[in-house]
């Protein structure tokens, strides 16, 4: 037995003393959706079921598994972040959010990394333990896949900075507490240079957060307006102008989660696998070839998450690595969708029950591309810093980021 096993028993007792068992309701729920669309009341009844939970998984020292011992967390590898995922899924376990995901998988993290010893005391275990929940505040309308052309300013005033700008997709902004800031403190200098991160109280005057209304009825989404706020000088995250270095440390926190596969995102390759069992197509060489590539798929992504979250529980930020497990992650998304696809046939448009499951897989696995960072800039980021291939040309490298031309 090793150590994982053995602690994969003094896990599965403390489930069964704090959750129910995994039942039949929760199998057939049929939620194979990619992103979740919530109703404000159904998503707020789910955050607060979900942190009841949490609360007691960190109280328990099971919060924060891979997360280095100085930082908050328990310092162990992967593996362990694993197994507890793979123990959960047979418990009835309340699904996580977005909001949950960022709180506790990125901006807990990036507190804790970079933050002053008063801001880890201060915010780092609340938001560990989900009693403070944060948004990730960095993308705008002209800032997405170049998020260093974000043009939010920051300007010192005394002892507090002024905010004024827009941002935009921030999952669960509106139920979020804090949220992770990017702002522009310095425009006379090349982009990526003048860049600041603030944790930023959402309820603070001229904070101001829009739903975005999908068609599907959901606003897990938001766009936030700044206006004249004010935010002090000690919630800011790392030095004046090192906000690109907390950015990137914060998107390979993401894409490390992103690939980790302890974060249920659509249909799964077991549930491809039940599928083709209740259709009959075991058998089928053909389905057995495409079964087989999605498992060796899934085990790889899962063989780069441990690799990752080993660097992480040593202190050490994920780097590209993260990069390698969000494109195995989206890459095998996309897969499991389509081989479901072949396997339903016509009925994957016109089936109103597990059809329909898995047309919202397939509509939302496409997203999830593009979400955390496009394939095109982690390929970018693994050819580069990776395969050491020659850099793209960046004719704005040295360029004032005030001399550039926006729009």
């Amino acid at each position: 037995m090793t150590d994982v096993d053995a602690w994969r028993g003094q896990v599965r007792a403390w489930l069964a003393g704090t959750v129910p068992p995994r039942g039949p309701e929760q199998d057939a729920s049929g939620d194979l959706a990619v992103f979740r669309n919530l109703s404000d009341d159904d998503e707020h009844a789910l955050l607060e079921a979900v942190r009841a939970y949490r609360r007691a998984r960190y109280d328990a020292g099971y919060g924060a598994l891979t997360l280095p011992l100085e930082h908050g967390g328990a310092g162990l590898p992967a593996s362990y972040a694993i197994a507890m995922a793979q123990e959960e899924a047979a418990f009835a376990v309340p699904p996580s959010t977005e909001l949950i995901s960022v709180t506790t998988g990125l901006v807990g993290p990036a507190v804790a990394m970079f933050g002053t010893p008063g801001q880890r005391a201060e915010y780092a275990g609340p938001l560990l333990r989900t009693d403070l929940l944060a948004c990730q505040l960095f993308s705008e309308p002209g800032a997405g896949s170049d998020l260093a052309a974000l043009a939010c300013r920051a300007v010192l005033d005394g002892d507090e900075w002024v905010l004024d700008g827009q941002k935009v997709w921030s999952s669960g902004a509106r139920f979020a507490d804090h949220g992770l800031l990017l702002a522009r403190t310095d425009p006379d200098v090349p982009k990526h240079r003048g860049i600041t991160a603030f944790l930023l109280p959402m309820r603070t005057p001229g904070v101001e957060v829009r739903p975005i209304r999908q068609m599907s009825g959901g606003a897990s989404f938001a766009e936030v307006f700044l206006t004249g706020a004010r935010v002090p000088d000690g919630l800011r995250i790392g030095g004046v102008g090192e906000g690109w270095r907390v950015a990137t440390a914060t998107l390979a926190f993401e894409r490390t989660a992103s690939g980790s596969g302890t974060r249920r995102k659509g249909g799964t390759v077991d549930d491809v696998v039940q599928l083709a069992r209740s259709l009959g197509r075991t058998s089928d060489p053909v389905v057995r070839q495409q079964l087989a590539d999605l498992h060796v798929r899934s085990v790889l992504r899962a063989a780069t998450a441990e690799r990752v979250a080993r660097a992480a529980a040593a202190g050490v930020s994920p780097g590209p690595a993260g990069s390698v497990g969000k494109l195995l992650a989206s890459d095998l998304l996309v897969r499991t969708g389509e081989t479901a696809a072949d396997l339903l046939g016509g009925r994957i448009t016109a089936d109103t029950g597990e059809g329909f499951a898995w047309t919202e897989h397939l509509l939302g696995a496409p997203g999830y591309r593009l979400a955390g960072g496009t394939d095109q800039v982690q390929r970018t980021v693994i050819g580069e810093r990776v395969l050491g291939l020659p850099p793209e040309p960046r004719v704005d490298k040295d360029v004032p980021f005030s001399a550039l031309r926006r729009g």
